[in-house]
């Protein structure tokens, strides 16, 4: 079974290399955050989108995204590479960020303090930072995992990836049900039953304020 298709052939990528992708990218964007954070600020930040795993769902989007926009100018010229990371890496940051504040109320980052940023959502270091990951990841990380991704293409790889799926929705209705129940304890609203109780001792308010960068909003 092929896995990855030619884009250049305009052939269809799979739901299961989509998937696998997505989950690379997520765990791939999850140690870069890290990373950046304890070499420059010199503290752990958890910087995942979820409340279990290292899964930080923004970069398994772009990672998706950019893969597919990105895959039939792999062997183009970096300064190519670059220009076309920059401007979709930002758009797709900008509708990230949006997007979780209307969903969630809050962004999980704010560049309002950066040079050349536009409303706090992208700023020029970031957009910079997209065109040369853009770059890393389509020439030299992604041909590696196009490889893993091929011998996934099972199917105990597949069985896989639906109790990864189920997994994933879980946690992602067990954070938003966090968000909300955070936001309602700094009301001062008093937990109503043994779920919130967990919620409050678990998936709190400092939790959650590590793992999105530390700019929960009131």
């Amino acid at each position: 079974m092929k896995v990855v298709n030619d884009i250049s052939t305009n052939k269809k990528v799979g739901f299961y290399d989509m998937f696998w992708l997505f989950i690379f990218g997520s765990i791939f964007g999850w140690i870069y955050e890290v990373v950046f954070s304890l070499l420059v600020h010199g503290v752990f930040i958890n910087h995942s989108a979820l409340v279990i795993g290292p899964f930080n769902i923004c970069y398994g989007i772009c990672a998706c995204a950019l893969t597919f926009l990105l895959y039939k100018f792999k062997d183009k010229g970096n300064i190519k590479l670059f220009f076309i990371s920059f401007f979709l890496g930002s758009i797709l940051e900008y509708i990230m960020s949006l997007g979780m504040e209307l969903i969630l109320g809050f962004t999980a980052w704010d560049y309002s303090d950066m040079v050349l940023n536009i409303n706090g959502r992208v700023c020029l270091l970031m957009s910079c930072l997209w065109g040369i990951l853009g770059i890393v990841w389509i020439k030299y990380i992604y041909p590696y995992i196009e490889k893993i991704i091929s011998k996934l293409c099972t199917n105990k790889g597949k069985k896989l990836v639906i109790i990864l799926l189920v997994f994933l929705v879980f946690d992602l209705a067990l954070t938003i049900s966090a968000c909300i129940r955070a936001k309602e304890y700094e009301k001062g609203i008093k937990p109503s039953n043994s779920y919130e109780k967990f919620l409050d001792k678990t998936f709190n308010k400092d939790y959650l304020y590590n793992m999105f960068n530390n700019n929960w909003s009131e």
